[in-house]
């Protein structure tokens, strides 16, 4: 023990009085679809209705599978979207796809394959490697071959499987005999991406899988999509859904596809129909139509959309103050479901933006186009209508919750109100200085704080905060001066 006894220079410490900022991933992806997790192998349940963090395309192809085939496998198609089309990054995949499940499979035509150097490969996509799989030698006699000892079975990236054998009696086999089952993604349906929770065992399916995000990565949800599957009413009406009180307490945005499939929107003026079929009004909801290709290569314009935000907020400073619309994004063309090519200058894409739906527009190379929320033209609040002050807003609560959690339960004195105003009015200070904010301002006002209210330990704060409405509108109004003609002359 130290004598009490002081002769010299002592240092000491106090808590910072400042809390510094954690900030919530403003443009964090959740995707819920389909994925080839059959080519996980046996390992394939690992990756079914459990929420995967993917901070780059080598992590989601080996958590998920990869398919080129976007149309039936969507979480594929917007791993393509973000890390390889516009190169972004983190997400987080839930695949809903169950190779274990009776109607998310079928059985394989199957049949007798050639054997050539010890390989054989099954030509039909989509094999299932479980304990339905049988190889057999065939013959009078056919003899069944043990998977690990006889053979061994390896996935190429056009999903076909190859048969490797591996035991001296395999390799005498000149042919064999595959039976089983394949997935089966066109099984999949609005059901499986709602999903819900199992009343006995309490396993949760679908979008209620996102719940566990936060517990398990300490990371909020920004952006939720289903590519592809949005374009149902009853998805779209979930995802919306979604977007609010998540874990009781977090709130993020859903980007949403309006249908362009053969029974959709396959012209501009079919767009507004379109989206009140599917309910899409939420506030937290951003409509985007037709589709976006690159080349030949289709891909929905909510993946390509939530890709193209995700990154507009990386580059800012994880801050989703700026707008997605009108920056430019690397595709060829718009395109309905099918392929065909839809082409729209300035007067349709704004039309389209009128009906609270974004675009693709090509002025000097592709860009998305449009700011209005889903909730446009039924609300014109600035807080409900613009897409980036939106999502800023909801960003900022998930901060403020996940900065000041650490201060529950601490004596409700003067010196927690004065940190929490003090920390939080310095860091809205730096947005302020920095043109993200016209205003971000919280006071703690004792007319909103009864007696009865700190009897029973409530604190309220009131935070005032203007993000810059996007320039949507930019006129320059042209005069032509006569006089100029004489005094120039002169």
């Amino acid at each position: 023990m130290s004598s009490t006894y002081k002769h010299g220079v002592y240092t000491s410490e106090v808590p910072t009085s400042m809390i510094a900022p954690i900030l919530g991933t403003a443009g964090l992806q959740v995707i819920v679809g389909t994925a080839p997790v059959n080519m996980l192998g046996e390992n394939f349940a690992d990756a079914v209705n459990k929420p995967i963090l993917a901070n780059n395309y080598a992590e989601a192809v080996q958590a998920v599978g990869f398919s080129n085939d976007f149309a039936k496998y969507t979480l594929c198609e917007a791993i393509a979207a973000t890390f390889q089309v516009v190169g972004t990054g983190p997400v987080v995949l839930i695949n809903v796809l169950d190779p274990s499940k009776t109607g998310h499979k079928t059985a394989l035509t199957g049949g007798t394959i050639q054997v050539n150097s010890n390989v054989a490969v099954l030509e039909e996509v989509g094999l299932i490697i479980d304990s339905a799989l049988t190889v057999t030698i065939p013959g009078e006699t056919p003899e069944t071959l043990v998977r690990g000892e006889d053979y061994i079975v390896q996935f190429n990236n056009d999903g076909t499987a190859n048969f490797i054998m591996v035991s001296a009696a395999a390799q005498a086999a000149t042919n064999i005999t595959v039976a089983g089952n394949k997935v089966n993604p066109a099984a999949v349906t609005a059901v499986d991406i709602v999903g819900g929770v199992d009343t006995t065992t309490g396993a949760e399916s679908g979008l209620e899988v996102i719940r566990q995000i936060f517990p398990k990565f300490n990371m909020t949800p920004g952006i939720l999509i289903a590519p592809r599957f949005s374009k149902n009413a009853t998805v779209s009406a979930a995802l919306q859904a979604k977007t609010k009180e998540i874990n009781g307490v977090f709130k993020c945005v859903t980007i949403i596809d309006i249908d362009s499939s053969a029974t959709g929107a396959k012209k501009y003026t079919d767009v507004k129909t379109k989206k009140e079929a599917q309910a899409v009004s939420d506030a937290n909801a951003y409509a985007v139509w037709p589709f976006a290709a690159v080349g030949e290569t289709v891909y929905s314009g909510s993946s390509m959309a939530a890709a193209l935000t995700a990154y507009t907020d990386a580059v800012n400073d994880d801050t989703p103050n700026v707008s997605p619309s009108n920056k430019t994004v690397p595709i060829s063309k718009a395109v309905l479901e099918d392929g065909t090519e839809v082409i729209l200058d300035q007067d349709q894409a704004n039309t389209i933006n009128s009906f609270g739906v974004a675009t693709w527009l090509n002025m000097n190379g592709f860009r998305l186009w449009g700011n209005n929320t889903a909730a446009y033209p039924g609300t014109t609040d600035p807080k409900d209508r613009w897409f980036s002050v939106r999502r800023f807003l909801s960003w900022a609560a998930n901060t403020f919750i996940l900065t000041y959690f650490q201060k529950v339960d601490s004596p409700a004195n003067k010196r927690l109100i004065e940190s929490i105003v003090d920390s939080e009015n310095v860091r809205g200070n730096g947005f302020v200085a920095r043109d993200i904010c016209a205003r971000y301002e919280i006071v703690f006002n004792e007319d909103e704080n009864p007696t009865t209210d700190l009897l029973n330990g409530k604190l309220t704060f009131h935070q005032y905060i203007t993000p810059y409405t996007p320039a949507e509108y930019i006129e320059d109004v042209i005069e032509f001066d006569p006089n100029a003609l004489p005094n120039a002359l002169s």
